[in-house]
């Protein structure tokens, strides 16, 4: 891989991994709401889910989903409705829960799955495949080297992430407030992944 090619894919993963979206929102919303250590098996779930996703791609099974309506609308379809889901859950979060809380729950294997439902994930990996792996002699060399780069970056954007809602938590806490910063946080971050669901859907 020339040093062009990779500057190439170091500024693709800046920028398809750091710009917020349903990943990045959840991460920030369950350490905000439940703190770090909660947040943790869903920012270790996204690079998990995210590997096996290019992965496949890079087996040939992306292409047979975007070549397949019914199947890729389904992907499409799923993920809108899972994202919805969560934002009326964090809209009806209104007060800062332990781990153990069963408020707004994202396990690391649904933190897996969400992968799988975010049909832009989908073109994402294909489009790393199709410039960096396709038809390359050495696609295995490169391979080696794309996975690692991508799992750092997404792990890192994640726990950048999840970082900044930890360091909110004791400001969404005052009590002087009452739970009303708290709400307006939760209700903005179900927004962000409603306005998410609704760019999903258009893709």
């Amino acid at each position: 891989m020339t040093s062009v090619e990779f500057t190439a894919l170091m500024l693709l993963a800046t920028a398809a991994t750091f710009t917020p979206g349903p990943n990045t929102t959840l991460s920030t919303a369950l350490a905000a709401n439940f703190g770090l250590r909660h947040s943790l098996r869903f920012v270790l779930a996204v690079p998990v889910g995210w590997a096996l996703l290019l992965s496949l791609c890079a087996a040939g099974v992306g292409a047979m989903v975007i070549a397949l309506p019914p199947l890729r609308i389904g992907i499409q379809v799923t993920g809108v409705a899972y994202l919805l889901w969560l934002a009326f859950k964090l809209t009806r979060s209104g007060s800062l829960a332990q781990a153990d809380s069963s408020q707004l729950t994202v396990t690391f294997w649904q933190g897996v799955m969400l992968q799988f439902l975010n049909i832009k994930a989908w073109f994402l990996a294909l489009t790393v495949v199709a410039g960096w792996l396709a038809g390359r002699e050495d696609a295995v060399s490169r391979f080696a080297i794309v996975l690692p780069l991508m799992l750092a970056f997404g792990l890192c954007s994640n726990l950048t992430y999840a970082l900044v809602g930890t360091l909110l938590r004791q400001w969404l806490a005052d009590p002087q407030h009452a739970g009303r910063r708290l709400r307006w946080f939760n209700r903005s971050m179900a927004a962000v992944l409603v306005i998410t669901a609704a760019w999903m859907a258009t893709f």
